[in-house]
């Protein structure tokens, strides 16, 4: 029996759906209502929370595998409480649980976050941590420090494998997350930056977390990402995929300082979430590369789906999802 936290997020509703196609027995947490996804129909829901202790060793009887895609992502400064609730938090429980329940293996979703991503030396690998000097990013801390209960938990017996995604791109939610390149891009957002990053399908994402949890491996992080690519890159292929202009005004490092600022004074009059950030200003202007070797040396017969490929279908799905045809 599996369980799935997180099973509304991009990675959780596509590896419901993975796991369902497959035939497998899932359960999988929700807060509020049963999300209506791609399989949900073949899965055993739980009203649960994952910082509600007893709810989750309740749902957790009977599990043998979990995969925790539970998380909150933002960089907004005010989410910075939630942050750490859920993501360090939340994990802590997932983890003891999983001890308790005498689950067979836990995957954790984690980020490359984790890892400090802004490293413009040379390539981000799976030995490197998060640091102050090497991240700007309070998510990226918090997912740090979750990982750091999984290690927790492997020691005291757990088996368990965390996954560290770059970019991940797929047909989720378009207002927020990284599924909101795709909606910036479809309302011909004009700026882009000279940054770069990794990029990957969600759909590999998946396929890598179900090789990872079915083969005998344990205590290791495997960093999941099929392309480094310019941010401009990825815009112009998405604004093509829709038939839309591409961006075509670059923004500067001193721009971005501007702009984030003024981001921060509307979003404190307005009360809503800036749309820059100075965390993500920084990144934005970043270039960092990725090392997918790792993977690739487990398992010779992974193959990632060329990002061009997958931009095209997600596309279609979003056009599709929102009557854009």
């Amino acid at each position: 029996m599996i369980l799935v936290t997180g099973a509304t997020g991009l990675v959780g509703s596509h590896l419901i759906q993975t796991l369902t196609t497959a035939g497998k027995p899932v359960k999988a947490l929700y807060r509020k209502s049963i999300p209506q996804i791609p399989g949900a129909d073949r899965v055993t829901w739980i009203q649960a929370d994952i910082l509600d202790v007893v709810a989750l060793e309740t749902a957790m009887q009977g599990v043998t595998h979990v995969y925790h895609c539970a998380a909150i992502v933002s960089f907004s400064p005010k989410q910075k409480a939630a942050l750490h609730q859920t993501n360090i938090e939340g994990t802590a429980n997932v983890v003891n649980a999983c001890l308790t329940a005498g689950v067979q293996k836990l995957l954790f979703v984690s980020s490359v976050a984790a890892l400090g991503r802004i490293r413009e030396s040379g390539m981000v690998d799976e030995s490197m941590n998060w640091s102050e000097e090497t991240s700007n990013s309070e998510y990226g801390k918090t997912k740090f420090l979750a990982e750091m209960e999984v290690w927790r938990g492997i020691g005291e017996g757990l088996q368990a494998v965390m996954i560290n995604p770059v970019i991940i791109l797929g047909a989720g939610d378009w207002n927020k997350g990284s599924s909101e390149i795709f909606h910036s891009a479809y309302n011909e957002f004009p700026w882009y930056t000279s940054g770069m990053s990794g990029f990957v399908d969600v759909l590999d994402v998946v396929k890598a977390a179900v090789l990872l949890m079915e083969a005998p491996v344990s205590g290791q992080r495997f960093i999941i990402s099929g392309e480094n690519r310019y941010y401009r890159d990825i815009f112009t292929m998405i604004a093509k995929g829709f038939g839309k202009k591409p961006p075509h005004r670059k923004v500067t490092p001193l721009l971005a300082e501007i702009v984030w600022r003024l981001e921060a004074i509307k979003g404190w009059i307005t009360g809503k979430d800036p749309l820059l950030t100075k965390e993500t200003a920084h990144t934005a202007q970043a270039v960092v590369r990725f090392d997918n070797s790792k993977l690739l040396k487990q398992f010779p017969d992974f193959q990632y789906t060329p990002l061009e490929e997958s931009i095209q279908r997600i596309c279609g799905e979003l056009a599709k999802k929102h009557n854009l045809i």
